[in-house]
Order: C-alpha cells, then sequence, then structure tokens
C-alpha cells in the first residue's frame, strides 16, 4: 500500500480549510494553533506543496489545496460516519441543544411530532440555561440563539427576521385615557429582554423619539415572563412580532403601528466539526425545512 500522510495532518488540514482559521481550527481540534500549524506543515512537506495562502488573520486555500480538500474531504467524512455508527448506540442519537424556553414552547415543541415521526432514533435533550452559544462543544451539540450575529468560527444558519413590537395589557387601549401615542410612554414601565437589549432603543429610534424615556426599564430572561408581566399590566414588552403573534393572548394588544425591523434574530449554531455527525445533521436538516423561514 502506497504510504499516506498521518491521519492527524489530514483531520487538520481538512479542519482549516473548512474554518479558515488557524485558530478556530485549533479549538475545534482541541489543540493550540502552533500544534495545529506543524501538522499543516507536515502535510505540505509530505505532498512537496504548499496548500494555503497564508493572510493576515486568515487561510485561504490555494488552486492545490482546493484540489486536495474536493478530494479527501469526503473521504474524512465517511470515515467519521463510520466511526459514529460503530462507536455509538445505533438505536438511539442523542442530540443536546440549548434553546431559549419562548422559543421551545412557541416554535419548537408544537412541531416535535413531526421530527420523531421522521426520525423516531432521535431524542433530544433540552437546555434552557443561558449562555448556551459559549458552551458548545462543552455540554451542548446545537444552540438555538437570539443573537445580532453569530461568531464566525461558528456554523450559523439565520431561521427568522421580526419587527419590534411595543406590546402591553388590552386594558390600556380600553380604558378612558388609553394609550394610542407613543410620547405616553414616558409614564410605563419598558420591558427588556436581556438578550434583546437593544429592542427598546431601536424602536425608540426608528419612531423619531431619540429623546423619549420611560418611566423605568424593567429586565427579563425569560420571554414568557415578559408576556405575562405585560398581560398583567407590569409594563410594555418591547418583543418580535411572532413572540406576539405566536402567543395568543387575548389579554394583550399590539400598541402603535410603528414598522421597526429588529436586530436581533433566532439562529442555529453549533461548531463547524458538529454539523458532520448525525444527531445535529438530522436535526439541522428538519429544522431548516420545517421551522426556518424561507429566503432569510
Amino acid at each position: 500500500m502506497r504510504r499516506l500522510p498521518p491521519l492527524t495532518a489530514i483531520e487538520a488540514f481538512v479542519q482549516v480549510a473548512r474554518t479558515g482559521s488557524i485558530k478556530a481550527a485549533s479549538q475545534e481540534l482541541a489543540l493550540s494553533p502552533p500544534a495545529l500549524s506543524r501538522r499543516i506543515q507536515a502535510l505540505e512537506r509530505f505532498i512537496a506543496r504548499p496548500l494555503f495562502e497564508r493572510r493576515h488573520q486568515a487561510v485561504v486555500l490555494n488552486a492545490d489545496g482546493e484540489r486536495l480538500l474536493a478530494q479527501i474531504a469526503p473521504a474524512l467524512d465517511q470515515l467519521s460516519d463510520a466511526v459514529e455508527v460503530m462507536t455509538s448506540n445505533t438505536d438511539v442519537l442523542r442530540l443536546r441543544l440549548g434553546i431559549l424556553p419562548l422559543f421551545a414552547s412557541q416554535r419548537l415543541f408544537p412541531r416535535l411530532g413531526e421530527l420523531r415521526t421522521r426520525h423516531p432514533e432521535l431524542h433530544l435533550d433540552i437546555d434552557t440555561a443561558q449562555h448556551g452559544l459559549a458552551r458548545l462543544g462543552e455540554g451542548l451539540d446545537a444552540v438555538i440563539a437570539l443573537a445580532r450575529e453569530i461568531d464566525p468560527t461558528l456554523y450559523a444558519r439565520r431561521l427568522d427576521r421580526n419587527q419590534v413590537y411595543v406590546i402591553g395589557a388590552r386594558a390600556l387601549v380600553e380604558r378612558d385615557d388609553p394609550i394610542v401615542r407613543p410620547e405616553q410612554l414616558a409614564g410605563l414601565t419598558a420591558l427588556v429582554h436581556r438578550d434583546m437589549p437593544d429592542t427598546f432603543s431601536a424602536w425608540r429610534a426608528a419612531a423619531g423619539l431619540g429623546e423619549l424615556e420611560p418611566l423605568a426599564i424593567d429586565h427579563f430572561d425569560s420571554g414568557q415572563l415578559m408576556l405575562e408581566a405585560a398581560a398583567q399590566g407590569l409594563g410594555i414588552a418591547f418583543m418580535h412580532e411572532s413572540h406576539f403573534q405566536d402567543a395568543r393572548d387575548e389579554r394583550i394588544v399590539r400598541l402603535f403601528d410603528i414598522v421597526v425591523e429588529s436586530p436581533y434574530s433566532y439562529w442555529f449554531a453549533c461548531r463547524p466539526r458538529a454539523l458532520a455527525t448525525r444527531p445535529v445533521k438530522l436535526f439541522h436538516d428538519w429544522l431548516i425545512a420545517t421551522i426556518a423561514e424561507p429566503g432569510v
């Protein structure tokens, strides 16, 4: 058999090629950047030609690198899948998913029956603790996060785009002095989610009310509790259109018709290497086909 380069060098090459970053690839492979660089250099010495163009804070495949990646990456993925099948319980595939409770209850759980029917072998461990993105690879396989943008070293797919809605109790528009003008917010408490701290300021700017200050701003780490607080008349919630529509709660109404695009979106995110594993790939593909808004 013809002599082959070390598998570790091939794995390092593919990971750097896919992430475009020595730092990101080294994190995926749990190596120091110098150790990863040495593996790449070993592969380049073995084939007697460079595979990357070194640029400031980035590495880019050259023509030889592109050709090698096209031929070697599918084989490496097949090898990884074969090992996974042999070392895992083939009757049960388990995905550790970090997710915000409101997205889970409004948009994921109503469709999970479809996922179970399509992939009965796939089981989810649900984690609703905070800072899910920071725990990828350390307790979580994938995350559905609410964010402006996602770290470029991660694989990410946007699931939606939304508008900021001002949500209040129905009683606010049915009382003798109804809330009908944005300026009236000066006497009310704003409710803001900790994962969407800029929703109020974005709405205020778009409404042309840059000097408007609410009576107070109360912060929540639960969207469900924010909606309940708004329904109870404890404040005005600055949330997404989808949160309001999916709540289907007759106690709350949208205040004002000002159209404000939200700076935040829901994202599916995982480490690039995780997307090659069967549980993550099955869930990702189902999620994009079933829940993600088309064209986002």
